[in-house]
């Protein structure tokens, strides 16, 4: 049929000169010869990931263009986390100038659908719950080189919410007064996360980063932006998840799960479990701000509207903290009052449930 036609069919568009590259590359490596090729995922980034097929298995190869991707990074965390003796890919073989490397294929089953189809999730929690200790225990010394997770960058982070949701995606104006709330809620929850223990964090260690692999080792993707922060941080991205919720009671016994092995381990995870739920809470909630605006920016900047549907999820974990945090009340009163009825509306524009 016309080019037009082949495009929607296949997901590789015709005329990829990147993909062209890649596999010209992969054919110059030794190893079996390449059977095919085949798209593997897509994240929220520019990097792409292929499947590549030979006799005896599969592997996955990386396209993170120079321009957009920082190659380096990867392969840093990459190597700093191989030695925590967590379960990451392999690097098999790098080609810096190209932005393209050749790893370990660690499978397609991503914790989330595992558990949309029915998987009891108590084992992968208990493994992701270990191996987050894991990481935290042995990487934290090694974490030097990685950037500070300091007031700067989640100021930063949490800037993309008034710009993307509110602005954006809402279309909203806060006067001098909800800009007052907004700042003031930022700057609280800046100190509260600056005076939690550092370790190493993932930063987005959650049931699409997680893979569900044979041993009860769960593999370790999307790691590039690890930095040293918040104790709590890697925890929350995991039992408060943007794409499922669990109830409160469960997510508290994961919780204490995790308290008890880091204490096992010699990690500060508060005095008491109130201190460390307080610390967990307030991180929860920097991290679902900077979400909102992550996601509407997705839509508005990248065209990708798949994150669209989890707003509203990110929305109630928002509003479940600052309704229980006095020092945030004016916010608080900010988002029942403008931002909740504007949601409701932004959402059936888009047709999106809410």
């Amino acid at each position: 049929g016309p080019p037009g036609r082949r495009l929607r069919m296949t997901t590789i568009p015709i005329g990829d000169s990147r993909l062209q590259s890649l596999e010209r590359w992969l054919a110059s490596l030794p190893g079996q010869p390449v059977l095919r090729v085949t798209p593997a995922s897509v994240d929220a980034s520019f990097r792409r990931y292929f499947r590549v097929h030979r006799d005896g298995g599969t592997q996955i190869a990386m396209d993170a263009p120079p321009r957009r991707e920082n190659i380096d990074s990867w392969l840093q965390v990459a190597r700093l986390l191989a030695t925590t003796g967590v379960n990451v890919p392999q690097v098999l073989a790098v080609d810096a100038a190209q932005g393209f490397v050749l790893i370990s294929d660690l499978g397609s089953l991503q914790y989330l659908e595992a558990l949309t189809k029915g998987t009891d999730p108590e084992p992968l929690y208990a493994d992701a719950i270990d191996a987050l200790l894991c990481l935290q225990a042995q990487g934290t010394g090694e974490a030097n080189g990685l950037p500070r997770y300091d007031h700067g960058l989640l100021r930063k982070e949490m800037e993309l919410f008034p710009e993307w949701f509110i602005g954006r995606h809402l279309g909203l104006e806060p006067d001098a007064n909800d800009r007052r709330a907004i700042d003031g809620a930022f700057e609280w929850l800046c100190g509260e996360a600056l005076a939690q223990p550092i370790v190493l964090v993932h930063r987005d260690y959650h049931s699409r980063n997680l893979m569900v692999c044979p041993g009860r080792n769960p593999g370790i993707v999307d790691f590039q932006d690890a930095v040293r922060g918040p104790i709590s941080y890697d925890l929350v991205s995991l039992l408060k998840d943007c794409y499922i919720v669990w109830p409160r009671t469960r997510l508290l016994g994961w919780l204490d799960r995790y308290r008890a092995g880091a204490e096992r381990l010699g990690l500060n995870a508060g005095r008491n479990r109130e201190e460390f739920l307080r610390w967990f809470d307030c991180m929860g909630l920097q991290r679902h701000i900077k979400v909102l605006g992550i996601f509407a920016r997705l839509w508005y900047r990248d065209g990708k509207p798949g994150f669209l549907a989890d707003l509203p999820r990110v929305l109630d974990y928002t509003l479940a903290v600052t309704a229980a945090e006095p020092a945030l009340e004016p916010f608080d009163d900010f988002l029942r009052r403008l931002v909740a009825p504007a949601f409701t509306a932004a959402s059936t524009r888009a047709g999106l449930p809410r």
